[in-house]
């Protein structure tokens, strides 16, 4: 997990969760914090060890770790968080030893994040959508009738 540590102290990582604290510091839904980064990479470890994916750790870890880094920048200007995230990950990503090829493969996973079209593949990309997904715990949340997920997309009960 030396890569992984090395994204989470990564300065241009940082700078990038800081902004979105403070883009997201009066939203009452759920945020995109370490806390959420953290649980989307844990589910994906869990389902790729149900799925028998045999995706690397570090793989998941930094995956879900970047998927919506730029999240900051969609409030900002519109760009998609997905493209924004995807555009912010290689450098961090090639500062803390992944290959190009590996680094394709995360930044697919990142781009693709919120494309239902991914959602069965047994790939990283839908390993990420998954979990994403299953991460929100709307069974817990204050302002679930507010929140723009509808009926089935919202998670009523604990799944991993």
């Amino acid at each position: 997990m030396e890569r992984v540590d090395k994204i989470v102290k990564h300065p241009f990582f940082l700078e990038n969760m800081k902004k979105n604290e403070a883009a997201e510091a009066q939203r009452s839904f759920c945020r995109h914090n370490m806390g959420h980064f953290l649980d989307v990479a844990r589910i994906a470890i869990i389902l790729n060890e149900k799925e028998g994916l045999g995706i690397g750790e570090d793989i998941i870890y930094a995956a879900a770790l970047l998927h919506d880094l730029g999240r900051h920048i969609q409030y900002a200007d519109g760009t998609p968080h997905e493209q924004a995230s995807a555009l912010l990950a290689p450098d961090i990503l090639k500062d803390c030893g992944y290959d190009n090829k590996e680094t394709h493969v995360i930044i697919a996973a990142i781009a693709l994040h919120r494309k239902k079209e991914v959602a069965g593949e047994r790939s990283l990309n839908g390993l990420l959508y998954r979990a994403d997904k299953a991460s929100r715990p709307c069974f817990y949340c204050e302002v679930q009738e507010a929140c723009n997920w509808k009926g089935k997309k919202k998670n009523r009960s604990i799944l991993w």
